[in-house]
């Protein structure tokens, strides 16, 4: 390797990985999985240098084992059961999982096949990796750096002036610029947090960085887990996703952990499934698409319909935000319901350069096409058109009957 070892614990991974994990491995262990990384940027080029670097940041991260000290930590979260960590002290990733290539638009082709218990814990390292690969061969890094620190000092200084967010947490390691800058973000937030006017930094998606400075880790569910619970079981009409997932989900935690992600085929369909049982027993629901205000108009005269106090329960809003439009929508929604925040790039890769619009999303599930029909175009993805077509089919079918 050129580059210092990028990810250097197995730790390092977002909280809703091992939420998700643990369920998989008690319901699911038997479930394959393949992932598929896209580039969104149409500008961008990953040199044969770069990606003979990711390769072999990817291997070395292989080369990983959870320490006893980590295990620990694992076991002292509410929700975390045992027997998954049990599993944890002798799981390491694969690195037969992974076929890496030059061989595509941009440059760099990575793919992951295996079981959903392992591929699911590759995505966001291997993210991060291509990140931090990307930006310091890319660019001047230390310019990049220094640009990020100045930025982070300015978004301080509107918390304690300007700004009121209400809750928010950093939920930024996919896209950071760095291990490095991620870490300085978590640790100034959270340093200046008693000067805030009204904003409360609650913690970090890193489980690592949220370990390091005390924080706690936040995470619940992911797409994959909708797409792949919904979809992976050939039985099931795809259109069903969301029951299928929100069931097994409180069959592993009850009531505990509890954030329903809404758009993964349409906020509209999820709606159909999110009754009383349902909105009861989760706390709250993640918007990750589309317009926000109108979703959480839309989430809360929901709660109403059927009866519940949409005050006690938490809308948590993560699609591309920074702190003005987090503050917008903490003005709009304070009064009628629980609002918090989960802010990724703009805290954790906010340079003078532009940030990677980068994706690693499961395509198959169980040798079958998944897909995610998101509430806007262009944060879908799917290699079979034609399985996108079967699966709008079913949610038309099932909307109209």
């Amino acid at each position: 390797m050129k580059l210092n070892q990028i990810i250097k614990s197995l730790l390092e991974q977002d909280m809703y990985k091992f939420s998700m994990g643990q369920a998989i491995y008690h319901q699911f262990s038997d479930y394959k999985t393949t992932w598929t990384f896209h580039c969104r940027n149409t500008d961008v080029w990953f040199t044969p240098e770069m990606v003979e670097e990711i390769r072999n940041q990817i291997q070395a991260y292989c080369s990983l084992r959870f320490t006893e000290d980590e295990l620990a930590y694992l076991n002292h979260i509410t929700w975390i059961k045992g027997s998954y960590v049990d599993f944890l002290r002798l799981w390491q990733p694969r690195f037969e999982d992974f076929e890496i290539s030059d061989t595509s638009d941009c440059g760099l082709a990575v793919e992951t096949k295996g079981t959903w218990l392992n591929t699911s814990m590759y995505e966001i390292p291997v993210l991060a990796i291509i990140n931090e690969v990307y930006f310091r061969m890319a660019y001047d890094y230390s310019k990049l750096f220094e640009s990020f620190r100045k930025r982070l000092d300015t978004k301080v200084h509107t918390l304690q002036q300007e700004l009121q967010l209400g809750a928010f947490s950093e939920f930024g390691m996919r896209r950071r610029l760095s291990a490095e800058a991620q870490s300085l973000a978590v640790q100034t937030l959270s340093e200046h947090a008693d000067s805030y006017i009204n904003s409360r930094f609650v913690g970090t998606s890193n489980v690592y960085l949220a370990k390091k400075f005390s924080l706690t880790p936040v995470g619940t569910m992911a797409h994959e887990w909708i797409m792949c619970v919904g979809q992976g079981c050939h039985k099931h009409n795809p259109a069903y996703s969301n029951w299928y997932a929100l069931n097994a989900w409180i069959r592993e935690y009850g009531i505990l952990n509890g954030t329903a992600l809404t758009d993964t085929i349409t906020t509209d369909c999820f709606l159909k499934d999110f009754q009383l049982t349902f909105a009861t027993l989760f706390s709250g629901v993640r918007h990750d698409s589309g317009d926000p205000f109108a979703w959480g108009d839309r989430m809360i005269a929901h709660y109403r319909e059927l009866g519940i106090d949409p005050s006690a329960k938490t809308l948590l809003f993560s699609d591309s935000l920074d702190f003005k439009r987090a503050n917008d929508l903490y003005s709009y929604f304070k009064d009628r319901a629980k609002v918090a925040f989960g802010i990724g790039t703009y805290i954790a890769n906010d340079t003078d350069a532009p940030a990677l619009n980068i994706v690693m999303k499961t395509t198959a599930c169980n040798g079958m096409d998944v897909a995610k029909i998101s509430d806007i175009s262009g944060k879908g993805m799917c290699k079979n058109a034609d399985y996108t077509e079967y699966l709008l089919r079913c949610i038309d079918w099932r909307m109209k009957h």
